[in-house]
């Protein structure tokens, strides 16, 4: 069973930077896709930033140019810098990734990321 642990969350005024962390229990280039996907409150869970088993990327028009998706295959961690924080990037932002051959699909506990003054 894949494990996904997200860290890095936390209060930030709006402009300011945090980096997200998703620790795996397996290998992260098993994965076909890794994923990042926030929840405001009151909203459906949307899709922030992706990328594949290839390295190709992939963002969600509000966070481009602000937000970016890195991975280091070593520590099986995926990233999620973000920068030029708005009151709208907050929510709970939860660690997605889908297994290769099988397309099981795992979920991490959701770190909580508040931009406000």
């Amino acid at each position: 069973q894949v494990q996904l642990v997200e860290s890095g969350g936390g209060l930030v005024q709006p402009g300011g930077s945090l980096r997200l962390s998703c620790a795996a229990s397996g290998r992260i280039l098993n994965f076909n896709a890794m994923r990042w996907y926030r929840q405001a409150p009151g909203k459906q869970r949307e899709l922030v930033a992706g990328i594949t088993r290839s390295g190709f990327t992939n963002y969600a028009d509000s966070v481009k140019g602000r937000f970016t998706i890195s991975r280091d295959a070593a520590k099986n961690t995926m990233y999620l810098q973000m920068t030029t924080l708005k009151p709208e990037d907050t929510g709970v932002y939860y660690c997605n990734a889908i297994m290769y051959g099988t397309g099981d699909d795992y979920w991490g506990q959701g770190t909580q990321v508040t931009v406000s003054s």
